[in-house]
């Protein structure tokens, strides 16, 4: 792979055994074109963000050096959802099987109608910023700041880290 940019996804699931959707999600990264996996985080079990009527979540994060444009890394990572059966109904933080969020590429700022980075809740999920802190404590968010402050503003105890 010739040099890259390293970008940050955020994986999370809570059905159809969402533990083995993250881990083969993270397989799945490592088969992009132009693209490998340099970092992958443990997994954690947060409770869901949407209706509570849901199960819990199992979210981590990846970094990845890629050759893809921003946008065409998007609809790679869409594409993944797809092969795990996500379907895209407009529906907001509902249950899923499979959602990747392309949270960081490089320094890049970007607000578009597809695609917004950082990603626009990054600073405000713990379920995100927690995972992130294990694989790049010393990041800093463009226009937020440093990962480690924000981390330590969003504690939440009731965030559980399953494997090292």
């Amino acid at each position: 792979m010739s040099a890259g940019v390293t970008a940050y996804v955020s994986l999370g699931s809570n059905l159809d055994e969402p533990a083995g959707h993250v881990r083969r999600a993270f397989d799945d990264l490592t088969r992009l074109q132009d693209t490998a996996l340099t970092a992958r985080s443990p997994l954690y079990k947060s409770a869901p963000l949407g209706p509570p009527d849901q199960p819990d979540y199992i979210n981590a994060v990846a970094a990845i050096e890629t050759g893809f444009a921003p946008l065409d890394l998007l609809a790679a990572l869409r594409a993944i959802e797809v092969r795990h059966g996500r379907k895209r109904d407009g529906s907001r933080w509902g249950p899923r099987v499979l959602d990747l969020d392309l949270l960081l590429y490089g320094d890049l700022v970007l607000n578009t109608s597809e695609l917004t980075l950082p990603h626009p809740g990054l600073h405000e999920r713990a379920f995100v910023l927690y995972p992130l802190s294990d694989i790049a404590p010393a990041l800093v968010i463009p226009g937020r700041g440093a990962l480690c402050g924000l981390r330590e503003r969003l504690r939440d105890p009731s965030i559980v880290r399953l494997e090292n």
